[in-house]
Protein backbone atom coordinates (compact mmCIF):
# COMPACT_ATOMS: atom_id res chain seq x y z
CA UNK A 1 0.00 0.00 0.00
CA UNK A 2 3.28 2.40 1.06
CA UNK A 3 4.02 2.00 -3.00
CA UNK A 4 1.01 3.51 -4.38
CA UNK A 5 1.08 6.22 -1.69
CA UNK A 6 4.46 7.03 -2.48
CA UNK A 7 3.93 7.07 -6.17
CA UNK A 8 0.06 8.86 -5.77
CA UNK A 9 2.34 11.68 -3.98
CA UNK A 10 4.80 12.14 -6.60
CA UNK A 11 2.34 12.36 -9.52
CA UNK A 12 0.20 14.43 -7.20
CA UNK A 13 3.66 17.12 -6.77
CA UNK A 14 4.70 16.86 -10.59
CA UNK A 15 0.79 18.10 -11.73
CA UNK A 16 1.22 21.31 -9.84
CA UNK A 17 4.34 21.95 -11.78
CA UNK A 18 3.03 20.91 -15.63
CA UNK A 19 -0.67 22.44 -14.96
CA UNK A 20 0.89 25.66 -14.69
CA UNK A 21 3.19 25.15 -17.66
CA UNK A 22 0.20 24.02 -19.67
CA UNK A 23 -1.71 27.36 -18.53
CA UNK A 24 0.74 29.31 -18.98
CA UNK A 25 1.64 28.37 -22.58
CA UNK A 26 -2.50 27.94 -23.51
CA UNK A 27 -2.58 31.68 -22.35
CA UNK A 28 0.28 32.78 -24.60
CA UNK A 29 -1.31 30.67 -27.43
CA UNK A 30 -4.99 32.38 -27.14
CA UNK A 31 -3.85 35.86 -25.47
CA UNK A 32 -2.05 38.67 -27.77
CA UNK A 33 1.22 40.34 -25.63
CA UNK A 34 0.01 37.83 -23.16
CA UNK A 35 4.17 36.53 -23.00
CA UNK A 36 5.51 40.15 -22.93
CA UNK A 37 2.82 40.74 -20.21
CA UNK A 38 4.47 37.27 -18.33
CA UNK A 39 8.02 39.21 -18.47
CA UNK A 40 7.04 42.47 -17.42
CA UNK A 41 4.89 40.63 -14.32
CA UNK A 42 8.51 38.70 -13.94
CA UNK A 43 10.50 42.29 -14.11
CA UNK A 44 7.95 43.93 -11.39
CA UNK A 45 9.35 41.44 -9.12
CA UNK A 46 13.48 42.43 -10.30
CA UNK A 47 13.72 39.03 -12.51
CA UNK A 48 15.06 40.06 -16.19
CA UNK A 49 12.88 38.94 -19.27
CA UNK A 50 15.01 35.35 -19.86
CA UNK A 51 13.75 34.02 -16.81
CA UNK A 52 10.32 33.94 -18.68
CA UNK A 53 11.64 30.56 -20.65
CA UNK A 54 13.74 29.51 -18.45
CA UNK A 55 10.80 29.20 -15.80
CA UNK A 56 8.61 27.45 -18.96
CA UNK A 57 11.81 25.26 -19.02
CA UNK A 58 12.43 24.24 -15.63
CA UNK A 59 8.94 23.48 -14.62
CA UNK A 60 8.17 21.42 -17.74
CA UNK A 61 11.53 19.50 -17.69
CA UNK A 62 11.63 18.53 -13.72
CA UNK A 63 7.94 18.16 -13.56
CA UNK A 64 8.12 15.36 -16.13
CA UNK A 65 10.16 14.05 -14.74
CA UNK A 66 8.73 13.29 -11.50
CA UNK A 67 5.81 12.85 -13.64
CA UNK A 68 7.14 9.32 -15.01
CA UNK A 69 9.96 8.84 -12.16
CA UNK A 70 13.07 9.83 -13.36
CA UNK A 71 16.09 11.21 -11.67
CA UNK A 72 13.57 11.90 -8.81
CA UNK A 73 15.49 13.26 -6.18
CA UNK A 74 17.08 15.51 -8.39
CA UNK A 75 13.86 16.80 -10.07
CA UNK A 76 12.47 16.94 -6.47
CA UNK A 77 15.12 18.70 -5.28
CA UNK A 78 15.07 20.87 -8.32
CA UNK A 79 11.47 21.89 -8.04
CA UNK A 80 11.95 22.52 -4.49
CA UNK A 81 14.83 25.09 -4.69
CA UNK A 82 12.68 26.47 -7.33
CA UNK A 83 9.75 26.41 -5.17
CA UNK A 84 11.33 28.67 -2.37
CA UNK A 85 12.86 31.20 -4.86
CA UNK A 86 9.24 31.68 -6.08
CA UNK A 87 7.98 32.20 -2.94
CA UNK A 88 10.99 34.75 -1.72
CA UNK A 89 11.03 36.46 -4.86
CA UNK A 90 7.67 36.55 -6.17
CA UNK A 91 5.72 35.92 -2.89
CA UNK A 92 2.87 34.69 -5.53
CA UNK A 93 -0.11 33.50 -3.64
CA UNK A 94 -2.06 34.40 -0.71
CA UNK A 95 -1.50 31.36 1.41
CA UNK A 96 2.66 30.85 1.88
CA UNK A 97 1.71 27.44 4.42
CA UNK A 98 0.68 25.61 0.71
CA UNK A 99 4.47 26.73 -0.75
CA UNK A 100 5.51 25.15 2.25
CA UNK A 101 3.70 22.08 2.24
CA UNK A 102 4.68 21.87 -1.18
CA UNK A 103 8.62 22.25 -0.63
CA UNK A 104 8.49 19.62 2.46
CA UNK A 105 6.97 17.28 -0.05
CA UNK A 106 9.33 17.83 -2.66
CA UNK A 107 11.96 17.07 0.48
CA UNK A 108 10.15 14.24 1.34
CA UNK A 109 10.55 12.93 -2.44
CA UNK A 110 14.03 13.60 -2.63
CA UNK A 111 14.75 11.98 0.60
CA UNK A 112 12.51 8.56 -0.50
CA UNK A 113 13.28 8.93 -4.69
CA UNK A 114 12.54 5.02 -5.14
CA UNK A 115 8.69 5.07 -5.77
CA UNK A 116 6.57 2.13 -7.81
CA UNK A 117 5.78 2.73 -11.57
CA UNK A 118 9.08 5.39 -11.97
CA UNK A 119 12.19 4.85 -14.64
CA UNK A 120 14.61 4.75 -11.46
CA UNK A 121 13.43 1.60 -11.17
CA UNK A 122 13.49 0.07 -14.18
CA UNK A 123 17.22 0.52 -14.54
CA UNK A 124 17.36 -1.84 -11.21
Amino acid sequence: MNKYLSVLGRLLLAQIFLLQVVFLIINFVNTPNSYEQYQFALAQHGLPGIFAPLIVLVQLVFGLALLVGYKTRLAALTLAVYAVVVLVLAAVGSNPFSSLAMIGGLLVLASNPNTAFSLDNLKK
